[in-house]
């Protein structure tokens, strides 16, 4: 949890610095902002220059993978992180991408940054599935970042077909993605 509490701390660092908007898409930038948001929060963490695998701030020590055969954090596919941000911008899916920091309703329930697992979901800590990344299931548990910046070991909730970053969880779950 350690790892994640301080890249959250970061991306709230870089908010203070930007006039309270959260990470956003950059008019340069053409990869995917959930992944890429550390080109934006990494130098709060004292890193500069390209990533690698030693910016292991970014790693979860647990971190698998998904289908490629080397963990997030060791892929440069990926920017070599675990974690990825509350930014997934395609249409329809909630997500806080460029909100004011203000704007943001119930920060304590909204993600920020979460292990990239909580997205699927499914667990690199408490795995129901061992080491296989499949099948999906609901109440898989992931360690995530809420917008307030406490940290939490959280079950994410699954409906049998979406993926869990597709739209916010049903009642009786302590988080969400939207801001809203």
């Amino acid at each position: 949890m350690g790892n994640l509490q301080q890249v959250s701390r970061a991306v709230l660092l870089y908010c203070e610095e930007n006039r309270k908007s959260l990470p956003g898409p950059m008019p340069d930038q053409q990869t995917d902002l959930w992944w890429w948001y550390k080109e934006q929060v990494k130098r709060h963490l004292g890193l500069s220059g390209e990533s690698s695998t030693n910016d292991s701030v970014f790693a979860c020590p647990d971190d698998r993978g998904y289908s490629d055969p080397t963990p997030f954090c060791r892929n440069p596919r990926f920017d070599y992180g675990s974690y990825v941000y509350n930014g997934v911008i395609l249409t329809g899916v909630p997500n806080i991408a460029g909100r004011q920091l203000p704007s943001v309703k119930l920060p304590q329930k909204t993600l920020l940054v979460m292990e990239w697992s909580a997205h699927a979901p499914l667990s690199w800590h408490k795995s129901k599935t061992g080491r296989e990344n499949s099948p999906f299931y609901c109440d898989a548990q992931s360690v995530v970042a809420f917008v307030d910046g406490h940290v939490s070991f959280s079950k994410i909730y699954y409906d049998g077909y979406n993926a869990a970053y597709t739209r916010d969880p049903i009642g009786g779950y302590d988080y969400k993605y939207s801001g809203d």
